[in-house]
């Protein structure tokens, strides 16, 4: 099937990972068949802020967003950031302990985005401002803030700040269920069709596929997007969220992310149970 004439917008964050991912796209270096694919970059708030709209055709969101979008999008079974054993992170000047958070505030990059939702379910109430996620390690260094949430690759950095771990909540939701946090994935648009959201699903795969098959270009590519971290830092934070389970998470990464929303509303982090639906799968059981 030609899908010429056609067009469709890929909406995802600027940081080394999904640059990774989208290498091929971007570079035109799979057969899109005569789709058109153009690309946005922003921030993962901004981004599921854009989804509840339904903003773009495909975009990435954090998973804690999915319930707010799940009546224009379904999830796609690929490109998904998934931490086994490690995850966002919640850190601080040496000293503070995690005792001590309750009468604190606590920087975080955005109460659409998963690392906030797995926070309030690891210590909920805790009082909370803001901050772009890029800027949270220096507020804490600086004193602006007491601690603070971090996403990206500053859980590879914030100690050259002299900053200390308080939790990982991977490592936390790991020890709590047994599975990989569900942090980021990528949605499409149930209005285009099931013709092109075949197609575009498959591009996605395809194009993860790619980087991973072509590691040293793709990792070039994805070097212009790591916020001058040294190329073996942003090595190994791409091969943190972009791997097999990322080409497909499965029945593993499919338990996860259904655990993650049970979990939320057993705890009263969300009210309503949430039904998932995935491309090529849209039986979605409530949970």
């Amino acid at each position: 099937m030609s899908f010429e004439n056609k067009e469709i917008t890929i909406a995802h964050s600027p940081d080394s990972d999904d640059a990774f991912m989208f290498y091929a796209l971007a570079k035109d270096k799979i057969d899109t068949k005569g789709l058109k694919v153009n690309q946005v970059l922003k921030d993962i708030q901004s981004l599921n802020q854009d989804a509840i709209n339904g903003k773009y055709e495909v975009s990435a969101i954090s998973f804690a967003a999915y319930p707010l979008v799940c009546d224009k999008y379904a999830l796609m079974p690929c490109g998904a950031s998934m931490g086994f054993k490690y995850g966002p992170m919640v850190i601080a000047k040496p000293g503070v302990k995690k005792e001590d958070l309750k009468n604190l505030t606590v920087a975080i990059p955005g109460k659409l985005t998963t690392a906030f939702l797995t926070m309030n379910m690891w210590m909920p109430g805790l009082k909370t401002v803001e901050v772009h996620f890029d800027q949270i390690p220096e507020a804490v260094r600086d004193g602006k803030v007491d601690a603070g949430l971090i996403i990206h690759e500053g859980q590879l950095t914030y100690q050259t700040m002299g900053l200390e771990k308080i939790v990982d909540l991977g490592e936390w939701w790991f020890e709590e269920t047994g599975l990989p946090l569900p942090l980021g994935g990528n949605v499409v648009r149930k209005d285009l069709g099931a013709d092109l959201i075949d197609h575009a699903t498959k591009l996605l795969k395809g194009s993860i596929e790619f980087s991973l098959a072509n590691r040293k270009d793709a990792l070039e590519y994805a070097l212009e997007f790591a916020r001058d971290m040294p190329p073996e830092l942003a090595d190994k934070f791409v091969g943190m969220y972009v791997n097999e389970m990322t080409v497909d998470y499965g029945d593993e990464g499919r338990a996860a992310i259904s655990r993650l929303f049970a979990e939320a509303h057993k705890r009263g982090v969300i009210k309503e149970q949430v039904k998932v639906e995935f491309v090529g799968a849209l039986s979605g059981a409530a949970l």
